[in-house]
Order: C-alpha cells, then sequence, then structure tokens
C-alpha cells in the first residue's frame, strides 16, 4: 500500500509502540524513526548525538543555556559547547529534524512530540498507543528480566518522564484522547492487531476506494 501520511506514534512504555511503529513502517514500506531519529538531529545540527541522547524525551533543564555552538580551545583540548545546551535548545533542533524528514516523504516516527512539531502538516496522522498497567508491567518484565515491584516502578517513572516532556512542550495533555487523532489500545489488539488497525487508518485516509 502506498502512501503520502506521515504517522506518529506516542506511546506507555510496555504497550508495544515501538514494535507497532516499525511494524507498520515495514508493511507501508516507508522510512520509521524512533532513536534514529536523534541521529538525524545530530547529523542536521552539527551537534554530540551523546547531548540529544542524554535530553531524550527528558523536560527542560533550562538553567544551563548555550554559551555558543562551536568549538572552543580551552587547557589545549577543544571543548565542545554543545554539552552546555539546554534542554529546550536540544528540543528545538530536534524539531527542526523532525519537519525535515517530514518534509522528505512519509515516514512514522515514534514519541519526541512530533505529532506536535507536525501539527500544521495537512499529512500528518497522529496516533497514541496505550495499554493497561498489568499488561505493560508483565511486559517490562519478559523484556528487561525485572521484578514484578521493578517493573512497575520503572513503566510508572517512565510514563511520568514521558507525560512531563509532552506536556512542557506542547502545552497539552499526553494522556488524553483529544490530544491526538487516534488511540489505539495495543493491550486488547496486540502488537500485529493495532498494526492493522492503523494500516486501515491510513488507508481510509487516503480517500474513498476507487473500487466502490
Amino acid at each position: 500500500m502506498k502512501t503520502n501520511r506521515v504517522i506518529t506514534l506516542a506511546r506507555q512504555l510496555g504497550s508495544g509502540g515501538r514494535q507497532i511503529g516499525k511494524l507498520l513502517a515495514e508493511r507501508l514500506e516507508i522510512p520509521f524513526y524512533d532513536k534514529e531519529l536523534l541521529v538525524e538531529a545530530a547529523k542536521q545540527s552539527g551537534l554530540s548525538q551523546t547531548a540529544f541522547e542524554e535530553a531524550d524525551e527528558k523536560p527542560t533543564n533550562s538553567f544551563l543555556y548555550s554559551l555558543s555552538v562551536g568549538s572552543h580551545m580551552m587547557a589545549g583540548a577543544y571543548t565542545d559547547y554543545s554539552q552546555f545546551l539546554s534542554n529546550d535548545q536540544l528540543f528545538l533542533k530536534q524539531a527542526e529534524a523532525v519537519r525535515r524528514i517530514a518534509e522528505e516523504g512519509p515516514c512514522v516516527i515514534v514519541g519526541r512530540c512530533a505529532d506536535y512539531v507536525l501539527r500544521e502538516n495537512p499529512r500528518l496522522i497522529s496516533v497514541y498507543v496505550h495499554a493497561d498497567l498489568g499488561i505493560r508491567v508483565k511486559r517490562i518484565v519478559e523484556l528487561e528480566k525485572l521484578s514484578e515491584d521493578k517493573a512497575r516502578a520503572y513503566v510508572l517513572k517512565a510514563d511520568k518522564k514521558r507525560g512531563n516532556y509532552y506536556n512542557f512542550y506542547t502545552g497539552k495533555d499526553w494522556n488524553r484522547a483529544d490530544s491526538y487523532d487516534y488511540c489505539v489500545d495495543a493491550g486488547k489488539l496486540g502488537v500485529q492487531g493495532s498494526e492493522r488497525l492503523i494500516e486501515e487508518i491510513v488507508r481510509l485516509s487516503e480517500g474513498p476506494d476507487p473500487a466502490l
């Protein structure tokens, strides 16, 4: 199936959102971006990839302001000023990368407030992938080999971090259905069922079937 849509997936930890996005991109034969987005942001901005990784989906750290972008000779060695960039500035650089990627053509982007960054893009389809807490904890127990108590704490902490990040930079509520075009309960549908549903949404968004 060919599409010209840009699909963004916000996801609760343990919901299977990344796997769903990757499978969707494979089925639609379009590029997939999750951590790969950080590589693109670093490449396009000329900044350190490590800086983007350390700030990845974390709320602002505004008391650290950039001195400048570039390099400075200090004590006989080069010090990259990008390490002093605030999370706000890194978010803006990352947002630029998201827009450029979307301009290049259809793709699937996971997280990083991409739905908000691309909110004026007429080709956007934004999806929120969620699941019951118990199901997500069980998945993390299996994937990370953690005890149930540690897995639950890990999931709740990740939810709080992602929610704070999204809420801060978008002014919207990460957990509200009306922040997105569609919401998918992956706990009930599973990874493959969720992918098929989103794929059908994409197909319907392209317009009526000419055969009908």
